[in-house]
Parts: structure tokens; C-alpha cells; sequence
């Protein structure tokens, strides 16, 4: 029995062309989205270096601005007459003084130790955790400050819990031996929420660590108290001797190290806590006076983003490139297969002239057959492209008459209800002159200057009708356009005695439209309302504004027939239309729909529940006519 070997089929040059393709795409994505990810990282980090740098001044500013209390106190005559004697006086005094400078100086607390750490006068004295009566001789800024030395420290106050720094200065009652032991001790306490609070609204995380990598300070609270990694048995008795951070537990905050580009710079995340799941960009800055470090995450979305960018746009770069490639290679194909197909031809020639030549007279007729027929082939190749040219050109002149068709209509349909109203303008004042009532002739000239200024605006809305505006938007009140176009209805309300009913909340509502784009729509839905109720015997029309927290709802009833439930769906197409022949174009509502969403609102139509139709206008609500916020910038009211 034979056995056949199997050979590995070697793969078609498409085939090959084809993989090659896509490896050049993925190996252009991946490059570019490298350098993208370098340059973004490179601006990430010079943004976190002037970030961490101003919020470092900032913290050494707000502590160092009162260094110097301590000592002007200590220096006061009423501090050292009190010391003198503490047992033979009254502490009222200095406690009331303690707490003027504690309030003029904007700090949390500040005390008076004697010899032996004991307080004896405090700005908190009437406060249940008064440090008076509590010993501080085991703080590091009283033995330094009785060591002759300003002294200062930082750490959780054993009876507040709260997270200060602290700054010392001795107290002599003889200046003129300075080298004497001194007889107490003046501290000021200076809390950190301030500062942190600051930090909460930059777009990073802030953390100032102490020297065992304690997080002393943090822009996010759940990070505080927290450890870089955790601490060893030595670390946490040393910590626990100064009762620095009282009996907090100092877990570690979960901080792993995924890549370091030098000393101070790494890429972190964290396994656990309330910055578990993204990435950042760590940047530390020592604050040598201090004994601290102050760190900075930034998060790595903006250089995620970057680096996606950067790879889809050199994707669509490469694309386009094999693109024109692919059809450079086809052309050329073509081309040579025309050569290749000319050549045969002009082989098949040559035989057919020497077989021609051999046997000329039993092949000329069936020759001339076939001549006859490539010549009528040709002539209805011809004829099929000049009549694919003629009809190609009757449709582009098609589509420019459809476009200044739907133009005429739509500029006839806009304009014709200012027309008629500055015609019953003009009679109107006609029959005024006639009465020698100048005064109200001239009023209702007015009213045909303002409607000609409109109707110039409407036909600069129309020239932009399908361009997206909406860069000039304002503060409209809905009342003052709902006036404007009741008043161009004036007569013809008057004339079928329609009844109008007004619902408007007792605030002004503001929206944040275009006034005449938005007056035009409320004129073409009240139109068509008062048209609709044209054969009621008693006719309503009902306008309502109703004000939420981002929008107002504009809402025009009318008690006419309404509008069956097969037309919902068709009513805001173009030239779609309900009417009789002649009584419109069907344009205004697809119009007043495009309005009303080019200005960031919402148009809906439906049936009302007393009978008739309802028409709402939704658009972004603006607290404020002076300051045109976006909806989601409205404060809750």
C-alpha cells in the first residue's frame, strides 16, 4: 500500500499581499500610538510637575505664615506675669486673649504649657476637649522649645483627633539670660482642611507623606492615614512612642509600582480602595524644611486617549495610502491587460491578413459580415453613452430645480403671515389718516416697520435653513415670544372669537434660544392651531409654560378636530400635508421641527385628552438671562 505525502500548500501572492497589508497597519497603529503615548506622557508630566510645584508653595505659604506667633506671645508681659504666678491668678484674661489672636490669625487652637508641659491657659477653654489640665511633655515641639529652640511638629491632637501642625516658641521670664532654662512653653496649632480642600479641585490626587511614608495629608479623605507600604514593627513603635498619629491604624493604601521612568517619576495603580481600577502618573517633590514629600497622581486617561487617537489616525493615513495604492496597482493592471488584449489582437490580425491572403475569395464575405456587425456594435456602444450622458445631466438639472422648488415654498410659506398682517397694518392706518388719528397711524406703521425688519430676518434664517446654527443663542423669555406672535393673531382671534387661555408659571421662564427663529415657530404652531379650530363653534386655544429643572416645555392646545393617529407619523415630513389644495405647502412644521433642533430643543405633536392637538416645545432652560449656562450647568434651585 503506497502512501502519498502531503505537501504544504504555498500560500497566493493576493493571499501574501493581503496579510502583508494588514501587518503594515498594525505595525503603523502601534508605532504611532508608542510615540503618541511618549509625547502625551512627556505634557502629562510637565502639567503634574507645575501642579505639584504650586501646590507645595501653597502648603509651605499657609504653614509658614504663622511661624511666628508662638514667640510674639511668648514675649507679651501678660503671658509671663501669668506664668509667673498661675496658682495666685485669674486664667480668664489670657484664655479671652489666646482666643482674639486665634481668631485674628485664623489658626485652631493656641496654649500655654509651663515647666513641666502642663496646660495652663488655652484659646479652646471653653470647649468639652479644652486642652487646659492636659500634659504635652511628650511632644517633640515642647522638648525642643525648652530646649532653648523654636520648635514644630505635626500629628493628630490627642484630644480633638484632628490632623494639625504645631509650632512652638520658650517663654523666659528673664530676657537677659537667654541661656537660662525657659519656664513654659507657647504652641499654636494650625489644621490642614483648608489646604486639602483646595487640593480636592484639581483634576489629580495630591499626597504629602512624612518620612516612614505615612500619608499625612491627601486631596481624597479615604487616602489619609494611610501608608505608601506597610510599615515594619520598628517603624510603627517609633510611631507610636511620639503618639503622632494617636491609635489610627495605618493600613497601607495599596500603591503598586508598574513602571519607573527615574527618581521621582513611576506609573502607579492601586489594588484596593477608592482609586483601585485606574492608572496615573506619579510625580514626587521633597519638602526638605518639613521632613516630607508631596506627590502627585495625575490620571493616564488623557494619554490613553491620546495614544487611541494618534493610532486611529494613522490607521485612516494608511488606509488611505494602501487605498490609492490598491487602485494605482489596479489602473496599472488594466493597462497592461488593454496591452496584453492589443497585442492578441494585432496577432489575430496578422494570421487573418495571411490567411486572408490565402484564401481571399472564400473568406471575404463572411470578413465583411463581421466588420458589418463590430460597426453596429460600436455605433450602439456609442449611442448607449450618449444617452446615459443626456440622462445624467437631466438629473442634476432635476435636483437644482427640486432644491429652488423647496426654497420658493418654504420662503413663500415663511413670509406670507407677515404679509398678511402688515396688509391689515396698512389698512388700518389708512383708515386712522383718514380719521386724522395720527397718533395711531403711526402705531401701526410701527408694526409694518418691525414686521418688514422680521421678515428680512426670516429670510436670513431660511438662506441657513439646513446649516446647523446655533453660535449666537441668547436669552429669550418664552412669555415676550408667546406676546409677539398673539399679537400678529390679534384680528383674526378677535374675528372667530377664540378663546385664549394662558398658563405661566409665576416666574419668568428663560430659555436659551434665537428670538426671531424661535418667535417663528410659535407663529406657525398658533397659526395652524387657529386654523384647525377655523369650523369649531366655540374655539380654545390653550398656551402653557412649564418650567423644570433644565428645560421649559412650550405647549399649544386647540380644541379643534386633531390629528388622526395614521398622520402622527408623517405631519413633520416635507410637503406632507393634511390640508385642501391650496391652503399650504406642508413646510412649517418640518421647518419649525428643524428650528427647534438646530437650537438644541425637541418638537412633538400628539393628541390632547379634551379633543384636538398638542404641540410641545422643548428647549434648555437658563436660570439666569445673564449667564447662558448649559442645562446640565443649572444649579437645583
Amino acid at each position: 500500500m503506497s502512501i502519498k505525502r502531503r505537501f504544504p500548500v504555498p500560500l497566493r501572492p493576493r493571499t501574501l499581499l493581503v496579510l502583508g497589508v494588514i501587518a503594515g497597519l498594525i505595525l503603523c497603529m502601534w508605532q504611532t500610538s508608542r510615540l503618541a503615548r511618549e509625547q502625551a506622557l512627556q505634557t502629562l508630566r510637565q502639567d503634574a510637575e507645575n501642579e505639584l510645584r504650586l501646590s507645595a508653595a501653597s502648603l509651605v505659604g499657609h504653614l509658614s505664615r504663622h511661624d511666628y506667633l508662638p514667640e510674639l506671645l511668648a514675649s507679651r508681659e501678660m503671658v509671663k506675669r501669668f506664668l509667673d504666678d498661675p496658682a495666685g491668678q485669674d486664667s480668664m484674661p489670657l484664655n479671652r486673649l489666646l482666643d482674639r489672636f486665634r481668631a485674628t490669625a485664623n489658626v485652631s487652637d493656641i496654649y500655654l504649657l509651663d515647666h513641666t508641659g502642663e496646660t495652663l491657659a488655652a484659646s479652646n477653654w471653653h470647649r468639652r476637649d479644652t486642652f487646659i489640665g492636659q500634659n504635652y511633655g511628650f511632644r517633640p515641639y515642647y522638648r525642643e522649645a525648652m530646649a532653648g529652640k523654636n520648635g514644630s511638629f505635626y500629628g493628630l491632637g490627642t484630644q480633638s483627633q484632628d490632623r494639625g501642625y504645631y509650632f512652638s516658641a520658650p517663654v523666659r521670664l528673664d530676657d537677659t539670660a537667654p541661656n537660662a532654662r525657659p519656664d513654659g512653653v507657647m504652641v499654636l496649632k494650625v489644621l490642614l482642611d483648608a489646604v486639602e480642600t483646595g487640593w480636592a479641585e484639581q483634576d489629580a490626587e495630591l499626597l504629602v507623606t512624612d518620612h516612614n511614608g505615612v500619608i499625612f495629608m491627601a486631596s481624597r479623605p479615604e487616602l489619609r492615614l494611610t501608608t505608601m507600604a506597610p510599615l515594619t514593627q520598628a517603624q510603627r513603635q517609633t510611631i507610636a512612642a511620639s503618639r503622632r498619629y494617636g491609635d489610627a491604624p495605618l493600613p497601607a493604601s495599596g500603591l503598586q509600582e508598574r513602571q519607573r521612568h527615574d527618581n521621582r517619576t513611576r506609573l502607579v495603580d492601586f489594588a484596593s480602595g477608592p482609586l483601585e481600577g485606574k492608572r496615573y502618573l506619579s510625580l514626587t517633590r521633597p519638602m526638605a524644611d518639613f521632613d516630607w514629600h508631596i506627590q502627585i497622581l495625575k490620571p493616564l486617561t488623557p494619554v490613553n486617549q491620546a495614544q487611541w487617537l494618534a493610532a486611529l489616525l494613522a490607521g485612516g493615513l494608511y488606509g488611505l495610502v494602501a487605498l490609492g495604492a490598491g487602485i494605482g496597482w489596479q489602473r496599472l493592471r488594466l493597462r497592461r491587460e488593454r496591452e496584453r488584449f492589443a497585442e492578441r489582437e494585432r496577432r489575430t490580425l496578422a494570421q487573418a491578413r495571411d490567411e486572408l491572403e490565402r484564401h481571399v475569395e472564400s473568406r471575404t464575405r463572411d470578413l465583411v459580415a463581421t466588420n458589418r456587425q463590430l460597426s453596429a456594435e460600436i455605433e450602439e456602444r456609442q449611442r448607449a453613452e450618449d444617452n446615459l450622458r443626456a440622462t445624467r445631466d437631466e438629473l442634476v438639472q432635476a435636483a437644482k430645480l427640486a432644491v429652488l422648488g423647496q426654497l420658493a415654498a418654504g420662503i413663500n410659506h415663511e413670509l406670507n403671515q407677515p404679509l398678511a398682517a402688515i396688509r391689515a397694518y396698512t389698512e388700518n392706518a389708512r383708515a386712522f389718516i383718514a380719521r386724522q388719528r395720527i397718533e395711531s397711524a403711526d402705531a401701526n406703521l410701527a408694526q409694518v416697520l418691525e414686521l418688514t425688519e422680521r421678515m428680512a430676518e426670516i429670510s436670513a434664517q431660511l438662506r441657513q435653513f439646513s446649516r446647523k446654527s446655533g453660535d449666537n443663542l441668547t436669552a429669550v423669555s418664552v412669555a415676550s415670544c408667546f406676546a409677539y406672535a398673539l399679537r400678529l393673531f390679534q384680528s383674526r382671534i378677535q374675528e372667530n372669537q377664540v378663546t385664549i387661555a394662558q398658563h405661566w408659571p409665576t416666574q419668568e421662564a428663560w430659555v436659551r434660544a434665537d428670538p426671531v427663529r424661535l418667535e417663528q415657530v410659535l407663529v406657525n404652531l398658533i397659526g395652524n392651531a387657529l386654523q384647525a379650530m377655523s369650523e369649531m363653534p366655540e374655539p380654545r386655544l390653550t398656551l402653557t409654560i412649564t418650567i423644570e429643572v433644565t428645560c421649559v416645555h412650550l405647549d399649544v392646545i386647540d380644541n379643534g378636530p386633531g390629528i388622526p393617529e395614521a398622520h402622527l407619523t408623517r405631519i413633520f415630513e416635507p410637503f406632507y400635508t393634511t390640508k385642501t389644495m391650496g391652503s399650504g405647502l406642508g413646510l412649517g412644521l418640518s421647518i419649525s421641527r428643524r428650528i427647534i433642533e438646530d437650537l438644541g430643543g425637541q418638537l412633538d405633536a400628539g393628541g390632547h385628552d379634551d379633543g384636538g392637538a398638542h404641540f410641545r416645545v422643548t428647549l434648555p432652560r437658563i436660570a439666569d438671562p445673564d449667564d447662558p449656562a448649559r442645562p446640565e450647568e443649572i444649579s437645583h434651585a
